[in-house]
């Protein structure tokens, strides 16, 4: 079962930049709500237009919850729109 919540707050990124890698750019670690959390794992990344200016869409996991983090390039703010944290199945 996984309890998600949508959200839009800001968010500080650390991310990482490399030709030739699966994404080539992709988040490290970031920062919101005075929670540090470190990626684990993309699970997917893709673009989008939002009002005009293009969205870059990351699907992440810590390994403990999944967020989604979202760059606004034409504003080049970060923010995380969604929370989902992983409950085990008993």
């Amino acid at each position: 079962m996984q309890d998600e919540i949508e959200m839009n707050e800001p968010a500080e990124v650390i991310a990482a930049f490399r030709r030739g890698k699966k994404y080539n750019c992709w988040p490290v670690r970031f920062v919101f709500k005075n929670r540090e959390v470190e990626v684990k794992e993309v699970g997917l990344a893709y673009p989008i237009r939002k009002n005009g200016a293009l969205h870059h869409i990351f699907d992440i996991t810590d390994g403990q919850a999944d967020y989604r983090l979202e760059l606004n390039t034409a504003r080049l703010v970060w923010y995380v729109t969604r929370e989902a944290d992983h409950y085990e199945a008993t």
